[in-house]
């Protein structure tokens, strides 16, 4: 307490906007000490609307619109940009999003290392543990002599030397690029086909029934794992990572989210998902075809528990107690 009185007693000689927003800072950690929800009273008026962005990924889709539940009870409005990968970094940093939910590592530290030396970017949290990222083939194939990425050549014209990946500009479809400009694993001659998300999974699925031979980038969460009869293929380390490209999943915001929106910044500094809620989610909107935002509430509504380690600390956007706020904006038991 007593180092709060010198601070405050130095105050006297700073400008009156200085003195507020240092004050202001004091009450919060004094109310974050106290175990208090954040003022969220003190944020900007433009912490309001929170820009976030989506690759045109359905697991970004899930965890976006779970968020946008949240948000929206509590007071926030989402806006949502869906762009390429490498314009939502750039928009991060030049401020023109907040907060991105998709930032998969390590396939995108190309794009995340030089924004962090620039302190450009902040890494808010990992929000999935256990996901997977690499190369995969329908089972049938793999029985039938493809399991790794060293058996890729050998039958190159069973393949048509395609490997199918997403949109154009996405960082796993450099890896692929940066394997075959290399030739490793004898892959002189292939190509990569790029194309959305959605057109990739209608190709491989159409391909594995008609038992056509296809090789194409395969991850986890999402619901291609039960759509098609799918096996992944070892010995892609150097390029996917270990244990058949297992992969984290991190939250990033621009520089300085974090002071400015403190209370909106606390939700996205719990808020992290698992692979069989990701997957639940998106069966629901691919599979059941409800919208991204009834899947979410969908999902919350049978999961509740998820509040309280998610809500711990925040409030609405006018101060009041977030949990209820939740509950009753979305109607959870």
């Amino acid at each position: 307490m007593r180092a709060l009185e010198v601070a405050v007693g130095g105050l006297a000689t700073a400008s009156l906007a200085m003195r507020r927003a240092a004050l202001a800072g004091m009450v919060a950690l004094i109310g974050m000490a106290a175990g208090l929800p954040a003022a969220s009273a003190e944020e900007a008026a433009s912490c309001q609307t929170v820009r976030m962005a989506d690759p045109g990924w359905m697991d970004i889709t899930a965890t976006n619109a779970v968020t946008g539940a949240l948000l929206g009870a509590l007071g926030y409005q989402q806006k949502i940009e869906t762009v390429a990968v490498p314009i939502i970094f750039q928009g991060l940093k030049t401020g023109q999003i907040d907060v991105f939910l998709g930032n998969w590592m390590p396939a995108q530290s190309t794009f995340l290392d030089k924004l962090i030396a620039e302190n450009s970017v902040e890494i808010v949290r990992p929000n999935l543990e256990n996901a997977k990222f690499t190369l995969a083939v329908p089972t049938a194939v793999a029985d039938a002599g493809v399991r790794s990425f060293a058996d890729l050549a050998r039958f190159g014209d069973r393949f048509e030397k395609k490997i199918y990946g997403i949109e154009p500009g996405a960082p796993a479809n450099q890896i692929i690029k940066r394997m075959l400009d290399k030739k490793d694993f004898g892959l002189e001659g292939w190509t990569l086909v790029e194309s959305s998300e959605q057109a990739m999974l209608t190709q491989a699925l159409r391909r594995t029934r008609s038992k056509d031979w296809v090789v194409f980038l395969g991850w986890q969460p999402h619901p291609m794992n039960t759509r098609i009869d799918m096996t992944y293929l070892s010995g892609g380390d150097a390029y996917f990572g270990p244990n058949y490209g297992s992969t984290t999943v991190n939250t990033l915001s621009r520089r300085g989210y974090g002071n400015e929106c403190t209370n909106v910044h606390r939700l996205f500094s719990q808020l992290a998902f698992t692979v069989g809620m990701e997957n639940e989610i998106m069966a629901a909107i691919s599979e059941d075809k409800k919208t991204p935002k009834d899947a979410a509430v969908g999902y919350l509504k049978a999961h509740a528990d998820l509040l309280g380690p998610w809500l711990a600390g925040v409030s609405t956007r006018d101060g009041k107690d977030a949990a209820p706020a939740v509950r009753t904006a979305l109607d959870l038991k």
